[in-house]
């Protein structure tokens, strides 16, 4: 095993060596931020979650067992940090905020698409259309680059399931793009 792999680096990471978890951030805070920013949008927020998740690998890195990829544990870490975060809220009776604006299309954003900063906007606003149990799944494969295996892992499901979830994802994905690129043809 490469000693800089990620599995080295947490293996020593379990056995008490506490400074490779700063290799192990500096590769991975910036794919988890991304993971959290596509999911709730707040820069603030994901900052939290990204240092709650390394918190959290620290806190339970006993349990680790080097069975998987290193990153498939991370984003199972995650997924339960984002997971917990709302939960909290809910409990604190903190209302979820939807960013109404966010959810509809501004003058700007319904103009032709003509270029791939604009194709990249409408594909971002049909993600954020999309339920969150289906943009999360579309974030870990197409975004993160998981397998289905792993993104089955992470959610604790087969992998049989996740490929039908991906494909109704990515259908439902698609009509909402076709939808938004009809709406903004129209004006």
């Amino acid at each position: 095993m490469d000693s800089t792999s990620d599995k080295a680096l947490m293996m020593k990471v379990k056995n008490g060596d506490l400074d490779k978890l700063g290799l192990l951030f500096e590769r991975y805070n910036r794919p988890l931020f991304s993971f959290f920013y596509r999911m709730c949008k707040e820069a603030e927020l994901c900052e939290d979650l990204v240092q709650s998740v390394f918190e959290r690998i620290l806190k339970y890195r006993d349990t680790y067992t080097g069975d998987g990829k290193f990153t498939t544990w991370m984003f199972s870490i995650a997924r339960n940090a984002h997971i917990d975060h709302y939960r909290k809220q809910q409990r604190e009776g903190i209302p979820v905020e939807i960013d109404e604006e966010r959810l509809e299309l501004d003058d700007e954003e319904t103009k032709v698409v003509v270029n791939k900063q604009e194709k990249k906007e409408l594909l971002e606003v049909a993600l954020d259309r999309l339920d969150e149990d289906k943009r999360e799944i579309i974030i870990l494969s197409r975004y993160e680059g998981l397998k289905y295996k792993e993104i089955a892992d992470i959610l604790e499901t087969t992998e049989g399931a996740i490929k039908v979830k991906m494909f109704r994802a990515m259908k439902e994905l698609k009509d909402l793009v076709n939808t938004l690129n009809e709406e903004c043809s129209h004006e």
